[in-house]
């Protein structure tokens, strides 16, 4: 499978609003965020997400999105050294490609200069994804019962945490 890895801004905010949207509708037990508020918003405030957050995508031979992820560091100066993987998603016929481990890759590399550590929330049933974390030097620190009620349903989130700075002293 052929993809290649950039920043996405705001020209991108088209695109962008397609694979989020499809995110949200696909796997809402995944998200905070809803697929029906993320549909009301304004091209101008997907424009303004686009450059509040640093958000990659796996861009296609065609040029198409076949998945995003995004980084978010914290402001204060108490947490600056911590920043969040956030809106991690995949099409589902890239799965198994390789794309995500890219994307989790990439954005590692982006946050080095940038945080000594990321943090990320999984939802707890989502075993894929934990194996793929895992294997990418993620652990997990805690998990918070019941932190989405979706469907009918409670969902439990897994926290996870990569100490970059530990990285260089475990290879």
């Amino acid at each position: 499978m052929t993809f290649s890895i950039r920043q996405l801004g705001p020209s991108d905010a088209a695109d962008y609003r397609v694979i989020r949207h499809e995110s949200l509708l696909n796997h809402p037990e995944a998200f905070v965020s809803s697929a029906e508020a993320f549909a009301a918003k304004s091209d101008a405030e997907i424009r303004q997400t686009l450059a509040a957050l640093t958000v990659f995508g796996a861009v296609l031979p065609d040029g198409s999105l076949g998945g995003i992820n995004a980084f978010m560091r914290a402001d204060t100066p108490k947490e600056r050294h911590r920043g969040w993987m956030i809106q991690v998603y995949v099409r589902s016929e890239h799965r198994g490609t390789g794309m995500s481990r890219a994307l989790v890759e990439h954005l590692v590399d982006h946050a080095r200069d940038k945080v000594i550590q990321i943090h990320l929330g999984v939802w707890a049933e989502n075993e894929p994804a934990i194996r793929l974390y895992k294997k990418l030097g993620f652990e997990t620190y805690g998990t918070e019962p019941r932190y989405l009620f979706v469907n009918g349903r409670y969902i439990d989130e897994h926290l996870m945490v990569r100490f970059l700075d530990r990285d260089a002293v475990q290879s």
